[in-house]
């Protein structure tokens, strides 16, 4: 059986577990797995980062290469279109997404989140490849009512657990969420957040946030 190693804080784990509990693929999970350089973690994740797919004997890492893996072995229910032009349109989305947004956001994380410095050359950096990142948003989303369309995709499962952790940080960072000027997004996301499969993904995040803060006093 396949078994997801990860943490439930992570949003690239979120993504990952989001597309398993939608495809409705068997598997165990390990929700005890973090991020590290040791020997025996790097062993199993050449570069020691979450999340990780344990397969067949052997282990699968990126996220999306194993969102792309459990589209090809388990065809029964596709996060995909089938149509190549639809299919590259989703990839679109989530390239976009993750490369033009959640990378960029990420830069300000240990500042807002953990009481790190980000320098103001960094944030200024930022805050223009946001502006950026959210005007291409706009041109690419569809809303109708998914991000990609009509189906739910994998574009969703990045989507969901991305954007809420973008507006946040903006907000902490510069006193502005950067994706107000999106009206559809809200009951977009509440829509997602009905789901039973997001809905349990978001209240084991939630639960597991809880858990950390209650650790560190």
């Amino acid at each position: 059986m396949l078994k997801l190693c990860g943490f439930r804080v992570s949003n690239y784990h979120n993504k990952v577990r989001l597309a398993l509990l939608e495809k409705g693929v068997p598997h165990e999970e390990d929700p005890g797995c973090f991020p590290s350089q040791k020997d025996e973690w790097v062993g199993r994740s050449p570069m020691g980062k979450v999340p990780i797919l344990e397969a067949d004997g052997t282990t699968l890492t990126e996220s999306e290469v194993i969102c792309e893996y459990l589209e090809d072995a388990f065809p029964q229910k596709p996060l995909l279109p089938k149509d190549p032009l639809a299919r590259a349109q989703v990839r679109e989305l989530l390239t976009h997404l993750e490369l033009h947004m959640e990378l960029v956001a990420r830069r300000l994380y240990g500042a807002v989140f953990f009481g790190g410095k980000a320098s103001d050359e960094t944030r200024e950096q930022v805050q223009k490849d946001l502006a950026k990142g959210v005007r291409t948003l706009q041109r690419l989303a569809k809303f109708d009512p998914f991000i990609a369309g009509k189906e739910l995709t994998l574009a969703d499962c990045a989507a969901f657990v991305h954007l809420p952790i973008i507006s946040l940080a903006t907000k902490l960072g510069y006193g502005a969420d950067v994706l107000e000027g999106i009206p559809q997004l809200k009951p977009y996301l509440k829509m997602l957040g009905e789901r039973p499969a997001f809905a349990r993904v978001n209240e084991d995040r939630k639960a597991a946030q809880e858990a950390a803060k209650a650790r560190q006093k």
